[in-house]
């Protein structure tokens, strides 16, 4: 008994096909997220290549820093108060001193 007709020619082109849908879906996925796009970096010299990767990591801690914010402003007094509002309140100060050192990075 014959099974259901080929889609694809070989494994090879069934496997291809199956990553084009996976990249296309994450590409289309990263918007929606917030997420920035991802550069095409590997190819620049090192220092551009650098430069365009510390910029990616500043984009990455502005959004970080900016979600943590809001949700710190989302919850209650006595949650701020308490010991999670201060443990969480000391992790976004070093992510912001982390963004502000990334910004004074010369390269």
């Amino acid at each position: 008994m014959p099974g259901p007709p080929r889609t694809y020619a070989t494994n090879a082109a069934r496997q291809q096909a199956y990553r084009e849908r996976c990249r296309a879906v994450t590409a289309s996925a990263r918007p929606t997220r917030g997420l920035p796009a991802r550069p095409g970096v590997a190819a620049l010299p090192a220092t551009v290549r650098w430069r365009a990767l510390v910029r990616q990591a500043q984009a990455i801690l502005g959004n970080v820093c900016a979600e943590m914010e809001a949700y710190y402003d989302q919850r209650s007094e006595t949650w701020r108060d308490g010991e999670r509002g201060e443990a969480f309140l000391s992790k976004l100060e070093a992510l912001r001193e982390a963004e502000e050192g990334l910004a004074e990075l010369e390269l």
